[in-house]
């Protein structure tokens, strides 16, 4: 048997009240604190160990106790997000369509580009650095696992997810490059083909 509750009916159900705002701006709000890191545990402290420690049961008493024990929290995230928000305001007000043409054509061709061919790149360094050849594969030799060669040796390239998910699925007969993005890039650990 299933319940089925919508946030209003959990809201009145735990006495809590949640604001409501005009159209846009918890976007806004939700990046500058994004960027200012207002609500980070060290500024408001740990919400999934204090929720824990908290003996109430509605909202009202759920403030009341969390004032108590962080008397400065909420003065304290309000303030760095709104210096956040001061300065989104400025950035907003240098934006024009320019801008928003080119940071359109960056997402539509050179992310999209060189997100689709990182691959390429990955074979590229790691053959340089074992000083031999490298090539993608064909669709052939796709089909079959195979993104590229390290000189003679074929390879394919994997998010470094995939290993927990190498034993549920296929197969792959060949070495594997294991990568992981970073936040200005990528990291890819090569190991197995000189194993």
């Amino acid at each position: 048997m299933k319940i089925k509750l919508s946030n209003e009916q959990i809201r009145k159900s735990l006495d809590i009240k949640a604001p409501d705002f005009p159209k846009y701006v918890t976007q806004i709000l939700n990046l500058a604190n994004q960027n200012a890191q207002g609500t980070k545990p060290k500024v408001v402290g740990q919400m999934s160990s204090l929720i824990q420690q908290f003996k109430g049961h509605t909202g009202s008493q759920w403030e009341e106790w969390y004032i108590k024990q962080y008397p400065e929290a909420i003065k304290n995230a309000t303030a760095k997000i709104w210096e956040m928000v001061k300065h989104l305001k400025e950035a907003m007000s240098k934006v024009n369509d320019k801008m928003v043409e080119q940071w359109v054509k960056g997402l539509v061709i050179v992310k999209t580009f060189l997100g689709l061919k990182f691959q390429e790149a990955i074979l590229k360094k790691s053959a340089e650095i074992l000083k031999t050849t490298y090539r993608l594969s064909n669709p052939d030799e796709e089909s079959q696992g195979t993104d590229g060669y390290i000189g003679k040796v074929a390879v394919s390239i994997k998010p470094d997810t995939y290993k927990g998910k190498k034993a549920l699925s296929e197969t792959i007969p060949v070495r594997i490059i294991y990568y992981c993005k970073l936040k200005d890039g990528i990291e890819a650990d090569y190991r197995e083909v000189v194993e």
